[in-house]
């Protein structure tokens, strides 16, 4: 938001788009209150159900533009799970096709003007990232048992070195869930922070905001790529460590 106040010039608040209010009423945000994010995340929830439930409802020969766009996404991903965890993981491709569906067009719909973008937020990222964390870890336990540890002992280096690299493999481990999910959760809210700083010095400019409008075309077509990418990212790196759980520790 962009305003001119009694001499203090001019005013842009990027952040404020970012903010988390109630749906019903302006009282104190509980962890039961229905917020914003709440609706997108539904919402989101409610795109993946239509692009991929019921679009594929009626699967024909001759596929509709939705059963299209379904199966190449379906398509995509199962290349990417069997490419990086080997046929292993496939067992694990319906969860990690849901969780590239939720990011993406969460991430997509968080472009469109008045909305809210979910994953810019780091208490969803987190969830997010804490999920497949969990879900790695409890994985590799199940299949390797204790063997799940050799891939923190790195038996091709020296002696000498094993243990410091042992405690770098662990702390490393224990650090994944904070880069996987500040990587996407930064990303969106730094762009859509840019965009909005854009927008406030075009709301002020006159005839010279043609420059600043420019510029958030600009940003928002870079935006949409970023969206693509940063789901793309967060659901290989999803991959990499899945394969950690369902293939051979490194040596």
């Amino acid at each position: 938001m962009a305003t001119e106040e009694h001499g203090s010039g001019l005013q842009i608040h990027p952040m404020d788009q970012f903010v988390v209010k109630p749906l019903f009423g302006d009282g104190p945000v509980e962890w039961y209150t229905p917020t914003n994010v709440t609706l997108w995340m539904g919402i989101a929830i409610l795109a993946v159900v239509a692009l991929l439930v019921l679009s594929t409802r009626r699967r024909a020969i001759v596929p509709s533009r939705g059963q299209s766009v379904a199966e190449l996404f379906y398509g995509f991903i199962h290349k990417m799970v069997e490419d990086v965890t080997g046929h292993e993981g496939l067992k694990y491709f319906p969860y990690v096709m849901t969780l590239f569906m939720f990011v993406f067009l969460s991430n997509m719909l968080g472009l469109i003007p008045m909305s809210f973008t979910t994953t810019s937020h780091i208490a969803v990222t987190a969830v997010l990232a804490l999920l497949v964390f969990l879900t790695v870890t409890l994985v590799g336990f199940y299949r390797k048992g204790i063997g799940f540890l050799a891939m923190f002992w790195v038996s091709s280096a020296p002696l000498a070195l094993r243990p410091v690299l042992a405690l770098i493999e662990l702390i490393s481990y224990f650090v994944r869930p904070v880069s996987h999910s500040i990587r996407l959760g930064g990303n969106l809210m730094a762009g859509h922070a840019v965009i909005k700083v854009f927008a406030g010095f075009a709301g002020v400019m006159g005839v010279a905001s043609i420059v600043p409008i420019a510029g958030i075309a600009a940003i928002y077509g870079l935006e949409i790529l970023v969206a693509a990418v940063q789901a793309y990212v967060f659901t290989i790196l999803t991959c990499v460590y899945l394969r950690d759980a369902v293939g051979d520790a490194h040596h």
